[in-house]
């Protein structure tokens, strides 16, 4: 087993038995994470399940512990009294392995949800949706402890426990029935389960929790057939790691970037999620608190960049299906966020009694977001197509159909306001980077037309679009006071979206603009090898964004500094990630904190983009052919 960082460890904890059952972490970073590509759970540095939702990433909460100690529920394996913990996962899988020391031994708890291959599933029974729990002592004795305090429907179900004997103990809930079952000795009370068991050298336990959405589900003997599903799902996971095409700079934390990814991917659709949580808090005790468990279309071209460019093709066309599928319901309008299956994600809610983490309230269901209006939608749709289609995708009558309506509609459009891509709550304003974005969508119709791949598209309506964006970017996007460019048109502020204008080909990363906004956006938004994504009234207590911290060095690597400046800035972020490796959505620049829902797939991709960037700049320097890749 390998951390996923060559940064080490973070310090140790230790639990004592003095600590309340309910107080056990207190950071988000000291969580890792599950999952099987249909839901993912959270597992705290001290052996604690204290996040899952099933069946599916956005169903209502079994446990929810990360958000309130009291009515979230949990369920915990780990030795009693005084330990030490690391963890790491597995070499190139989501295995997480949690070593425990105490001062009489030593046991390490596997967690992992099992996955298999297609062929896999036809020779096995395997079940939709479980989490298995392995706890085996290495050295001395440990006395073990399982606590299992299920909550369900975000903890406002009534728990019926229903005793199976040997097919353990079930838990019906109104989306399924879970079921528990462990060769430990456990104590079944209203509440859940509790129970103590001394390990002695070379003893093992198993623990199994599965989710059926209907009776009889399948149940695997523990034992022999667990330790198969973990030997099936480490050659899985490390079958998919070794499709990273990809041998740059940083290659070990790309391949741990790809499989938290993975992790958000939602297999049966294609889609990914942003981030399997909702509300961490972007400012500790404050209402920065969004629910994450949805597929936004701002995601979509990076994402497409980051899956393609190191060959998960397979994976990016997924994503392209799901994406065409989801936007031909609502076209030409596109919501900016929908659920796993295209579909409107529902109301936002406030669970009113939930006491937030660390007190950050309120906790929300669902994101009010979905009915905000960003004109940057088109272009990432747009461009996440032209990628697919520049690698050889076939653009088929109804997908050009649908993508000369966006066309228009964008023609008739990208100069009005919107919320942009930050969704603010206070109002519409002309941003800069939705008309970039605007530019974006006209340029990639001209350019899959011009290739033969679009067909009747309008070009001389579409290139004088595309002329008077231009414009309007050079001239109001632009400040002569500021010498840079604004975040909103002849607005001072900048941002850090900025820094994309020479990422989708608008302008060189070398050009003096560039360069001049560069010095402003490193001044106004930089912190400790950090970035901002804007400083204003709203933003005090945030911490930096994550994938704009991954902006400045891609920035740098497309040509608006060395591949050694750049190679160092990135470095320096990532030595912020958690020890497994991970990244929320932001980051304290001061005590290193990871803020807001975690992990983020936003951030990783923004990760692996900038490595990508970096390698190609490097293999350029060095004379050497880069690989054909979509640009």
């Amino acid at each position: 087993m390998t951390s996923a960082t060559a940064h080490g460890p973070r310090p140790l904890l230790a639990r004592r038995e003095s600590l309340p059952f309910a107080v056990m972490t207190s950071r988000i970073g000291d969580y890792g994470l599950i999952g099987d590509c249909r839901a993912a759970a959270l597992v705290s540095r001290l052996g604690s399940i204290d996040w899952l939702c099933w069946p599916r990433f956005d169903s209502p909460s079994l446990f929810g512990a990360l958000l309130d100690d009291e009515a979230g529920g949990r369920w915990s394996l780990a030795p009693t009294g005084a330990c030490e913990s690391r963890r790491a996962y597995v070499e190139d899988t989501n295995v997480l392995a949690t070593t425990f020391t105490t001062a009489t031994g030593r046991v390490v708890v596997t967690d992992f949800m099992p996955v298999a291959s297609e062929e896999d599933k036809k020779h096995n029974l395997i079940p939709d949706h479980e989490i298995l729990r392995i706890a085996r002592c290495e050295a001395g004795e440990v006395e073990l402890e399982q606590r299992f305090r299920p909550r369900p429907g975000y903890g406002g179900e009534r728990l019926r426990f229903c005793d199976r004997g040997a097919l353990g103990y079930r838990l019906e809930t109104r989306d399924g029935t879970a079921t528990l079952r462990s060769d430990m000795p456990l104590r079944f009370d209203d509440q859940g389960a509790h129970g103590r068991v001394r390990l002695r050298a070379g003893d093992v336990v198993y623990s199994a929790l599965g989710f059926a959405d209907d009776w009889p589900a399948i149940l695997p003997p523990l034992g022999f057939a667990s330790e198969r599903a973990l030997h099936r799902s480490i050659e899985w996971w490390r079958a998919f790691a070794r499709r990273a095409d990809y041998d740059g700079p940083f290659a070990a934390a790309v391949r741990r970037s790809v499989l938290a990814v993975k992790l958000l991917v939602y297999a049966p659709s294609g889609a990914v999620v942003a981030a399997p949580t909702t509300s961490l808090p972007e400012r500790l005790g404050g209402n920065l608190n969004w629910d994450y468990r949805f597929c936004w279309l701002r995601d979509a071209s990076l994402t497409m960049r980051a899956l393609m460019a190191i060959g998960y093709c397979d994976e990016a066309k997924a994503f392209a299906s799901w994406l065409i599928h989801s936007t031909r319901l609502t076209r030409p309008h596109l919501n900016i966020l929908y659920d796993v299956y295209g579909n409107h994600p529902g109301d936002e809610r406030i669970l009113r009694r939930w006491h937030g983490f660390d007190g950050s309230r309120p906790v929300r269901i669902g994101n009010a977001a979905v009915e905000q209006r960003q004109l940057d939608v088109y272009g990432e749709v747009i461009d996440a197509t032209a990628q697919m289609a520049r690698a050889g995708a076939h653009l088929d009558r109804e997908s050009q159909k649908m993508l000369r309506g966006f066309g228009e509609y964008v023609c008739r459009h990208w100069n009005e306001p919107d919320e942009g891509i930050w969704e603010p709550r206070s109002g519409r304003s002309p941003h800069t980077h939705s008309r970039l974005l605007c530019w974006v969508a006209v340029d990639r119709l001209i350019e899959l037309s011009e290739r033969g791949l679009l067909q009747r598209a309008p070009l001389d309506q579409l290139h004088a679009t595309r002329a008077d964006i231009r414009r309007e970017i050079e001239t109001r996007g632009w400040s002569d006071k500021h010498d840079s460019y604004v975040a909103i048109l002849d607005g001072d502020e900048v941002d850090a979206t900025l820094l994309l204008l020479p990422w989708y080909g608008f302008e060189p990363a070398d050009s003096p603009r560039m360069r001049a906004t560069w010095r402003r956006v490193e001044r106004e938004l930089g912190a400790n090898g950090l970035l901002y994504r804007y400083r204003n009234a709203e933003s005090p207590g945030e911490g930096a964004f994550g994938i704009c911290s991954f902006w400045a060095p891609e920035y740098l690597a497309l040509g608006g500094g060395s591949a050694e400046e750049a190679e160092r800035a990135i470095a320096s972020v990532l030595a912020r990630a958690n020890d497994l490796g991970l990244f929320a959505e932001e980051i304290d620049p001061e005590t290193g904190e990871q803020l807001g829902n975690f992990p983020q797939a936003f951030t990783h991709v923004g990760f692996i983009n900038a490595a990508i960037s970096l390698a190609r700049r490097q293999q350029k320097e060095a004379g050497v052919e880069p690989r054909r890749v979509p640009a």
